[in-house]
């Protein structure tokens, strides 16, 4: 009984596994093409990668665009025809339930050193877009106090404007 059981259960499982390690390569593919048009400065293959209400936020506490936005203050950058390089290091993809939404974080080698990206990908139209993108740099623990020194009389104004919008 243990083997029937075994000799039923066992290509579910194998099937299972299968299906999310093909997830998986598609959402790498995904990033991967995303990253790579940016590099070559291919504006279309970039922002077609996005969902139309997509959001991408940036290293700056100001950046926080809407696509359109995003597509307007890149346009130039893509214009000149070097955008930006990432590449992921290292990268760590999750599913919801039903395999419909992904999110992600990753690890990019980029000008600024290394940065971490993350985001959350959507099926559109039988294939996957970037719906939310955030990029951040990463700081050595060992480096937050003189990072902190540099950040301050810059960010207390921000910190101060957004106090105010709140009132």
């Amino acid at each position: 009984m243990k083997n029937l059981l075994l000799f039923i259960v066992f290509p579910f499982l194998v099937n299972t596994v299968n299906a999310q390690d093909n997830l998986k390569t598609q959402i790498d593919m995904t990033l991967d093409a995303w990253h790579k048009a940016a590099a070559e400065a291919n504006y279309n293959n970039y922002f077609d990668a996005l969902t139309d209400d997509a959001v991408f936020i940036g290293t700056d506490a100001t950046e926080n665009w809407t696509k359109s936005a995003f597509q307007a203050y890149s346009k130039p950058y893509f214009d000149k025809g070097k955008a930006w390089s990432f590449s992921a290091l290292e990268r760590h993809v999750y599913f919801s339930e039903d395999k419909k939404i992904a999110w992600f974080d990753e690890l990019l080698d980029t000008r600024m050193k290394i940065c971490r990206g993350s985001g959350v990908l959507v099926i559109v139209n039988n294939q996957w877009k970037i719906k939310h993108y955030i990029l951040s740099m990463t700081i050595p623990n060992d480096a937050t106090d003189e990072v902190i020194k540099i950040k301050t009389p810059i960010e207390d104004a921000l910190i101060s404007d957004f106090k105010n919008k709140k009132k």
